[in-house]
């Protein structure tokens, strides 16, 4: 089969020198390359790479650890398919592919990039397994649920002086603080779920530090926009203090 070259430029974004952004995806314990990815990584065209996938489905169903994933996607006006490819599936269709510089590139930035991925899942698996961080993070949680007490009487306030939309402060509140703390890349379903223990210890000392200043605030029956100004501040006090540290990288999204 001629695969047909990509001349979209657009695809030489993905890469930065030998670094490749975007590329592994995580679903549960699976990793995996959009079909769309790695045709943009290999430089062909998309439709070209679904074809190989399609002809070749036994065999990549049977050197996968699952099979074959498939998404419908639509970008720019135009719809269609792509491919969930493990690493086993990804490593096996490129060596269908035309051995090109550009692929070889390609499959060696893979190959890195998966091996990180085992790593970053292997740290997450000890971490959520180890007995101490639980027991702090369990401990967080009281804390955390107190500030949400907290936070309630805050939104309450906030109403009574006229505020529209103070139900957001729970939202605003947490964005705030992650942001003081940590720098990170992507996004998470629940950022205390990848935390260190370090970093659990940081997130209940700064929730902490928003309750007491919500609590002061609305004794001292400041405007509501104050005391949110108030514990912004202090949260950027502390973190000025400890740091800001960068959480564990699972996985980036690609979803157009």
């Amino acid at each position: 089969m001629t695969l047909t070259a990509n001349t979209d430029k657009v695809t030489l974004s993905l890469i930065k020198g030998d670094v490749m952004s975007g590329m592994i995806e995580v679903n549960g314990k699976r990793s995996f390359v959009r079909s769309r990815v790695l045709a943009k990584g290999c430089e062909i065209e998309h439709e070209a790479c679904g074809l190989l996938i399609r002809k070749y489905t036994d065999d990549l169903n049977d050197v996968g650890l699952t099979d074959l994933g498939s998404e419908s996607y639509k970008t720019g006006g135009r719809s269609g398919t792509e491919f969930l490819l493990d690493e086993q599936q990804s490593t096996f269709l490129i060596t269908l592919m035309r051995n090109s510089k550009q692929v070889v590139k390609f499959k060696k930035l893979l190959t890195i990039e998966f091996f990180q991925q085992r790593e970053r899942l292997a740290i997450s698996s000890a971490m959520q397994s180890d007995i101490h961080r639980i027991a702090v993070r369990d401990d967080g949680k009281q804390i955390y649920f107190q500030k949400t007490d907290v936070i309630k009487q805050f939104v309450d306030y906030a109403t009574e002086q006229g505020s529209r939309s103070a139900a957001k402060y729970y939202c605003t509140l947490a964005k705030m603080e992650n942001n003081a703390l940590f720098f990170f890349e992507q996004k998470y379903k629940n950022l205390r779920e990848v935390l260190t223990i370090k970093q659990l210890m940081q997130v209940s000392t700064a929730d902490d530090v928003i309750e007491k200043a919500l609590k002061e605030g609305m004794e001292k029956e400041m405007p509501y926009k104050d005391i949110y100004k108030l514990a912004k501040e202090r949260v950027i006090s502390f973190a000025d203090i400890i740091g800001v540290s960068p959480i564990l990288q699972l996985t980036q999204e690609t979803k157009t």
